[in-house]
C-alpha cells in the first residue's frame, strides 16, 4: 500500500472497522518473536487506519560508548532516499520525537511550520502525531506519523495509535525477554563447560606424601571460581605446591587460572625455584592481559627429607603456621601481586616443618566472608577455628573449618571463591 492509498483508506474506515482491524494486527503480531518482523507488519498495515505520507518507529537505544544519540530507527516509511539511508541523529529532548520519549507523553502537532519543537525531516510534512511506547512506565520508544495536510490528526486518531502503541510495548518486552532467555541459556551453558574444564584443571586427589598430610579444597561460589589450588610431584621427597586467586570472578578468573597453572607447571618441571617461577610468571602476565588484572599467588616446594617448605607470596594472604602447643603466627612475608608492574623480584621465604607443626594456606574469600550484617569472618576468628581442630586429620580440618565459616554467614555459598590447602607435619 502507498502513502496515498494508506491516507485515503484510513480515512474511509469507521472507528469500529478500525478497533477491528487492530484487533487483527495483535493477533497476528502476537504470534511472532522477530522483533523486525513485527514492526515492518504494524507499519505495512498502519496505514489503514491512520492516514499518513510519512512514518517510523524509533526505539531508544543505551550506548555504553556515550554516544549522546540515543534513536535507532527500526521502520520508517514515505522519507526520501537520503533520510532512510542516514540513521536520524536526535538526542534526548530533541524535536519532536526527543521530547516525547523524555516526557513520556504524546504529541499532536496540526501546523508543525508554527511549532519551535520541530525537526524537520521532509519538506512536504505539514503536521505530526508523535505517541511513545511504554511498559512498566519506560519509554521503549517512539511512534511518529506524518501528513502533507494541516490538521491531520486529532484525538480519536492518537487514541486509536496509542491502542497500537500499547500492543507494540507487549511485543517488544516480550521479544526482550524472549531474547534474554536464549543468552541466559546461552551464557549458562558457556559456564557449564568452563566450570567443567575449570574442575579438570584441578587436582582429583590429595597428595600422598611421607610424613605428611595434606589435603586442600575450594568452596565455590555460585559462579565459575576466580580461586586455584595445585601440587605437583617434582622428585620422590619434593612437591610444588599453588594456592592463588585471581581479580573478580567468572570465565576471565578462570581463564587466568589456566593461563598461571600452565606457566608455573612448566616451570616445576624446568626446576626454577619458587621466586624465579614467579617472576616469569609475573612478565608473562603483565605482557598478556589488561591493566587492573592481576593474581596473588604463594608458591613453594615442600621438601619431606629435609622438612622444609620454601615459598614465595606474591601479595597472598599470610599463611597461618601453628606449632604443636598451639602457638600460632601469620607468617607476612609477601611481594607485589603477578602482573601488576614488569620485572618485579620476588623473596625466597624458608619454614622448617617440624613434628606437629601445621601449614595453613587460603584465599580471602574465607576471611572476608560476610555476615547479613556485613561483618567479616576475620583472620581472628579464622585463626581460632584451625586451632579448634588442629589434631583432625588434613580433611577433616577443610571441612571444619569450611562449617565454621557457614555457620557463621548463614549462607550455602561464599560471596567470593574460598580455598583452603592444609600441610601437617606427622
Amino acid at each position: 500500500m502507498n502513502d496515498d492509498q494508506a491516507s485515503h483508506t484510513g480515512q474511509r474506515l469507521s472507528t469500529v472497522e478500525k478497533l477491528r482491524m487492530l484487533l487483527d494486527i495483535t493477533q497476528k503480531i502476537s504470534r511472532s518473536l522477530d522483533l523486525d518482523e513485527v514492526l515492518n507488519l504494524v507499519m505495512d498495515t498502519l496505514g489503514s487506519l491512520l492516514p499518513y505520507d510519512a512514518a517510523g518507529i524509533y526505539l531508544m537505544e543505551h550506548s555504553d560508548t556515550g554516544d549522546p544519540y540515543i534513536f535507532r530507527s527500526k521502520v520508517i516509511r514515505g522519507y526520501d532516499i537520503s533520510f532512510e539511508l542516514i540513521e536520524p541523529r536526535l538526542k534526548l529532548g530533541e524535536g519532536f520525537i526527543g521530547r516525547v520519549a523524555e516526557s513520556g507523553k504524546s504529541i499532536i502537532s496540526p501546523d508543525v511550520s508554527q511549532d519551535a519543537r520541530y525537526f524537520a525531516a521532509r519538506k512536504p510534512t505539514r503536521s505530526e502525531m508523535i505517541a511513545p511506547i511504554i511498559s512498566n512506565d519506560k519509554v521503549l520508544g517512539v511512534f511518529d506519523l506524518e501528513s502533507d495536510h494541516l490538521n491531520a490528526y486529532d484525538e480519536d486518531d492518537l487514541a486509536v495509535l496509542q491502542l497500537l502503541t500499547s500492543q507494540v510495548a507487549i511485543i517488544i518486552e516480550k521479544v526482550q525477554l524472549h531474547e534474554q532467555a536464549i543468552e541466559k541459556k546461552r551464557i549458562e551453558a558457556q559456564l557449564e563447560i568452563a566450570r567443567t574444564v575449570q574442575l579438570e584443571l584441578l587436582p582429583d586427589h590429595d597428595p600422598v606424601f611421607e610424613n605428611f598430610d595434606i589435603s586442600a579444597y575450594i568452596f565455590p561460589t555460585e559462579e565459575i571460581s576466580g580461586d586455584y589450588y595445585d601440587w605437583v610431584k617434582i622428585f620422590d621427597d619434593q612437591i610444588g605446591i599453588v594456592v592463588a586467586d585471581a581479580v573478580g570472578k567468572g570465565i576471565p578468573a578462570a581463564l587466568l587460572m589456566s593461563f598461571l597453572r600452565a606457566c608455573l607447571r612448566s616451570g616445576m618441571q624446568i626446576g626454577y625455584a619458587p621466586h624465579v617461577a614467579l617472576s616469569n610468571v609475573n612478565n608473562l602476565l603483565w605482557d598478556s592481559v589488561e591493566d587492573n588484572v592481576f593474581i596473588t599467588a604463594i608458591y613453594g616446594i615442600l621438601d619431606g627429607t629435609n622438612r622444609t617448605f620454601v615459598f614465595s607470596n606474591a601479595g597472598h594472604n599470610p599463611p597461618i603456621l601453628v606449632k604443636p602447643g598451639g602457638e600460632f603466627r601469620f607468617v607476612e612475608y609477601g611481594d607485589t601481586p603477578l602482573g601488576m608492574f614488569y620485572d618485579t623480584h620476588y623473596h625466597q621465604h624458608f619454614i622448617r616443618m617440624e613434628q606437629g607443626q601445621v601449614l595453613v594456606i587460603y584465599t580471602d574469600g574465607i576471611t572476608e566472608a560476610a555476615n547479613e550484617h556485613g561483618e567479616e569472618y576475620g583472620q581472628e576468628r579464622f585463626a581460632k577455628r584451625v586451632l579448634d581442630c588442629i589434631e583432625l586429620p588434613a580433611k577433616e580440618m577443610i571441612d571444619f573449618i569450611r562449617r565454621g565459616v557457614s555457620d557463621f554467614t548463614e549462607r550455602k555459598f561464599l560471596d567470593d571463591d574460598g580455598t583452603l590447602f592444609i600441610v601437617k607435619a606427622l
